[in-house]
């Protein structure tokens, strides 16, 4: 196993629409997992999801989170982000319609973004970030 490595020494990781997993902790300490949509923008991640969403309310209440994204399949890379989020409310929807098109494609991808329900966005950048392949062990 690789480790140490930079996000850009995963390859295209982070720009194929992967379910994330995010981790937030609930007001008795708890970890609550919950798969995302996100992007890798300016050496961090976006996540958008909606303000009253049981996501929102955690990182309100204690903004320390975990985002982990990876394959399931050889090489079987992945990066794991800990970070203090930050919590806002995009001024359009242009950064909701990106991130549902990389999903969803062009068409639903604009559908899901005038559906107005995510109105928050995340945005965790690296305090601790932990990146790993096992690249060596399928040449």
């Amino acid at each position: 196993m690789r480790k140490g490595l930079a996000p850009e020494d995963l390859g295209d990781l982070l720009e194929q629409p992967r379910v994330a997993v995010l981790a937030t902790y609930r007001r008795d300490g708890t970890v609550l997992l919950s798969p995302v949509w996100h992007e890798w923008r300016d050496r961090g991640f976006h996540v958008v999801t909606g303000s009253r969403d049981v996501k929102a309310g955690h990182l309100r209440r204690n903004p320390h989170a975990s985002i982990v994204v990876c394959e399931d399949g050889p090489p079987y890379r992945g990066i794991e982000l800990r970070a203090t989020a930050r919590l806002s409310t995009p001024d359009d929807r242009s950064i909701v319609r990106r991130i549902a098109t990389r999903y969803l494609g062009p068409e639903a991808g604009q559908q899901y973004a005038e559906s107005g329900g995510d109105d928050l966005l995340i945005r965790l950048e690296p305090g601790e970030l932990r990146a790993w392949d096992f690249a060596d062990d399928f040449t």
